[in-house]
């Protein structure tokens, strides 16, 4: 049967639900991992030091663009996978040893490799997974022989098909985890080896945004006394203290939009990585053992203290910008309305102006029509005598009376002609 068209996306999105498979895992076998913070720009190099490793052992490298690769190289296998902040990298040894974390799994990889990884080492742990019946249940005994005798966290996991135990703690720069199979399958083993080691990934990520909460808490407490001195001036500040303050509030408000754009991805990452960890935790489906703490316990017990922090530091300052904004509109507002009564000073003071230039204007042009009635009855004066003189008989004197009005309504009505013109071409 045909059907329409697929959609340009239907084949990636439905191979996106496959991506990134964990590891079957046969016991016993060596891990390491490694979980480095990278840069975006960082991942052209990342791919193409992948890549120079799988040419190095005669293996076809990924394809370009990929943002996971797995393969076997012979010596070990190699899981690569990015993802939006670090990219982790799975090296895996088939055997054991008599001391599980003795011979790890990174000396089978090659040392100048590992030198010129791109990134900064955020977590790197050496996970052993045994048969169950390889180590005897004696957790003192574990602790001393393999933990350097440190307190252990530990749980049965996969509803008990398997045990998991760590300390948390670094041993020559590295993690250490022991997985001890019971009943779980190759890939119930490596699911629950890949939540253990992403609890441990995400965890960390998460308390990224920890130091950043502490060295905001008291630069917050300085802004919330700036803001509440600025409101308590504010209530009895008069018009010429209302620019001054007006100044303090923007200068503040630029400042808490700055530091929550650069602080906002850091605390919402932080919240879902914490939601990470608790969902995988979930599913490790963990069995208490006796006199051991458990994974859910140890992380919650520490990292929920650390996330709420920084929640309360996200919500106080998003809380802070918006005091800020309204006390800024409030003084605006304030400022808006000195602004208007202002102006409306300026144009009464502008219409009595225009009233005062509209009389001189009218006085003037008053003169104006004196002046130019008295040049042109002077010049009608002139012509009656010259006419007198030719021997025409007039009376000057009353020629020169007579003329007075006439001139006089004359000059008024052009004098007012020109004004309407001028009035009319006016902008």
């Amino acid at each position: 049967m045909r059907l329409p068209p697929d959609h340009p996306l239907r084949l990636a999105l439905n191979e996106e639900m496959h991506a990134r498979p964990p590891e079957a895992l046969t016991a016993p076998l060596r891990l390491t991992f490694l979980a480095l913070v990278s840069d975006p720009s960082m991942r052209a190099r990342e791919w193409e030091h992948v890549c120079a490793l799988a040419r190095r052992h005669g293996v076809p490298p990924p394809p370009a663009g990929a943002a996971h690769f797995s393969a076997d190289l012979g010596a070990f296998r190699l899981k690569w996978e990015r993802h939006s902040e670090f990219t982790r990298y799975k090296f895996i040894v088939t055997g054991a040893v008599g001391d599980p974390f003795g011979m790890p799994a990174l000396q089978s990889v090659p040392t100048d490799w590992l030198a010129d990884l791109p990134g900064q080492v955020m977590v790197a742990t050496h996970a052993t997974l045994l048969p169950a019946s390889a180590l005897a249940p004696d957790f003192d005994s574990i602790s001393t022989r393999h933990f350097g005798g440190n307190v252990l966290v530990g749980a049965g996991i996969a509803g008990g098909a398997g045990s998991a135990f760590t300390d948390v703690r670094l041993h020559d720069g590295y993690g250490r985890l022991l997985v001890l199979n019971r009943d779980m399958s190759e890939r119930q083993a490596g699911r629950m080896m890949q939540r253990l080691l992403e609890i441990d990934t995400y965890r960390l990520m998460a308390l990224l945004a920890l130091p950043v909460a502490q060295t905001l808490s008291p630069w917050l407490n300085q802004a919330e006394r700036e803001l509440a001195e600025v409101t308590t001036a504010l209530a009895e500040a008069t018009e010429t203290d209302e620019p001054a303050l007006l100044d303090r509030l923007t200068r503040l408000e630029a400042q808490i939009e700055s530091c929550e754009a650069e602080n906002h991805f850091r605390f919402t990452a932080a919240a879902a990585y914490h939601e990470l960890v608790q969902r995988r935790i979930e599913e490790l489906r963990e069995v208490r053992i006796q006199g051991l703490q458990n994974f859910e316990e140890f992380t919650e017990r520490r990292l929920a203290p650390a996330m709420n922090t920084c929640r309360s530091v996200a919500a106080r300052l998003e809380s802070l910008s918006q005091r800020v904004a309204r006390a800024t509109q409030l003084l605006s507002t304030r400022v808006d309305v000195s602004r208007e009564r202002q102006n409306q000073q300026v144009l009464v003071s502008m219409n009595r102006r225009a009233e005062a230039q509209l009389r001189l204007q009218q006085t003037v042009e008053g003169l104006s029509v004196a002046a130019i009635t008295y040049y042109i009855v002077g010049l009608v004066g002139y012509a009656a005598k010259g006419l007198l003189s030719a021997g025409v008989p007039v009376n000057v004197e009353a020629v020169t009376a007579l003329s007075i009005p006439l001139v006089a309504l004359a000059a008024a009505l052009g004098v007012r002609h020109v004004r309407k013109i001028v009035a009319h071409t006016a902008p």
